[in-house]
């Protein structure tokens, strides 16, 4: 395998983990951000209101994107067990 290959092999590693956890980063940031627009709309500040909401909406994320997940990774399977065979 020249290095070409293993940088090839590395960035679409990235890329997929990239891909993998943006859905389940940006339900966590949007959930954040709302709830801290509402402790500031309502004077509410306590630090933990945020961490209830959030953990039910990344749990729930992931029984959505999680097909989705299984799909890429298994493709990026697919892909390596190619590279291997061709070797």
């Amino acid at each position: 395998m020249s290095g070409a290959e293993v940088l090839d092999v590395g960035r679409d590693a990235i890329w997929l983990t990239l891909q993998l956890c943006a859905p389940i980063l940006l339900v966590g940031l949007v959930v954040g951000v709302a709830i801290g627009l509402m402790q500031a709309l309502t004077q509410i500040q306590e630090a933990t209101l945020v961490y209830a909401p959030k953990i039910l909406a990344i749990f729930v994320a992931l029984l959505v994107f999680l097909p989705l997940m299984g799909g890429l990774m298994g493709g990026f399977m697919r892909e390596i067990a190619a590279r291997i065979a061709a070797m």
